[in-house]
């Protein structure tokens, strides 16, 4: 399924971008509280703040979180204001992250003068996950954990490990730069997530599970406590166009059944799946919604409740049985 003729550019991206959405850049453009399994195994409530940001510098194949970004950066000033304004209005959680459409870091999109007003903002959470290209992890990144009275936690996608596909994706970053990176954060205590994709384009479904996997094995070995695997969609633009050339298809509810199975069956570190549209990726049948149960399941108690069982062509336990891999 691979086409070497064409070559992913920011220009390319760009290209084949809808319209942005209007956003405020003194309000976040989105927040809630949802639970999350902690690494301890227990479920507690997690504050998301979607911080309304300047545009990630990185133009990579499959994001959509430019939709919500500004064109300049915003002033000194406005995270914070975001910040405050979302913790308002939201229920108590013990803790949050503060997501930015890029890379927290980035000395474009949350300027380091208000790191202090940030950390006093989230003095009273026992967590705070960031997001981050590896490329922005270094003193920024270490001066902040310096001043936050909580966990830091840095999320960066490692996206996949299949090595044609991640330079494919456009992204600028290879598996060895996101392991510096989780070695350079975990040696000082900073705690680290990461985000594998199921069924990137490129792959068939069979590939798109096996590759998954062994994503997931990386990025364990690589001292990654937490992987959220998320399944593949389209929207942006650049994946419709990919669709109509038949490079890209959305994965199915058993393939990240059968993935978030064999990365709970690890017990190396939280395994969690993105459950976010869940329904629009298969047939809303009885099947569909027993698997889609099992998966909350999985994500609420790291493991396959005893009461949800399986038939023998779900494959939960064993390898892929695709047997034209892509390596």
């Amino acid at each position: 399924m691979h086409d070497d003729s064409l070559i992913i550019t920011d220009d390319w991206v760009l290209e084949r971008r809808p319209t942005k959405n209007a956003v405020d850049a003194a309000r976040p453009y989105a927040s809630l509280v949802e639970p999350e399994r902690q690494p301890d195994g227990t479920m507690a409530d997690v504050a998301t703040i979607f911080l309304t940001n300047r545009e990630c510098p990185f133009r990579c194949l499959m994001c959509d979180l430019w939709k919500n970004t500004t064109d300049e950066r915003v002033s000194a000033g406005a995270i914070p204001e975001q910040i405050r304004w979302a913790l308002s209005r939201l229920p108590a959680a013990p803790h949050v992250k503060l997501y930015n459409s890029g890379s927290f870091f980035d000395p474009q999109a949350v300027p380091e003068s208000d790191y202090p007003e940030i950390a006093t903002l989230v003095l009273g959470f026992d967590t705070v996950v960031v997001e981050s290209h590896p490329r922005m992890i270094g003193r920024r990144c270490f001066a902040f954990d310096d001043i936050i009275a909580g966990q830091l936690e840095v999320a960066i996608g490692l996206e996949t490990v299949h090595p044609d596909v991640l330079a494919k994706l456009n992204k600028r970053m290879t598996t060895a730069e996101f392991a510096r990176a989780v070695a350079t954060l975990t040696e000082r205590g900073i705690r680290v997530r990461t985000f594998i994709l199921l069924r990137p384009p490129w792959m068939s479904e069979s590939e798109g599970v096996l590759w998954a996997k062994r994503s997931i094995d990386f990025a364990f070995d690589a001292g990654v406590e937490c992987c959220a695997i998320i399944p593949t969609r389209g929207g942006n633009g650049a994946m419709e166009y990919l669709a109509d050339q038949g490079v890209y298809h959305p994965p199915t509810v058993e393939s990240l059944e059968e993935v978030m199975a064999y990365g709970v069956s690890l017990r190396r570190g939280r395994v969690l799946a993105d459950m976010w549209d869940i329904q629009e990726f298969d047939a809303d049948t009885d099947r569909t919604a027993a698997r889609i149960e099992r998966l909350r399941q999985m994500n609420e108690h790291g493991a396959r409740a005893p009461t949800l069982t399986l038939t023998t062509t779900d494959h939960l336990d064993g390898g892929s049985t695709d047997s034209g891999s892509t390596e």
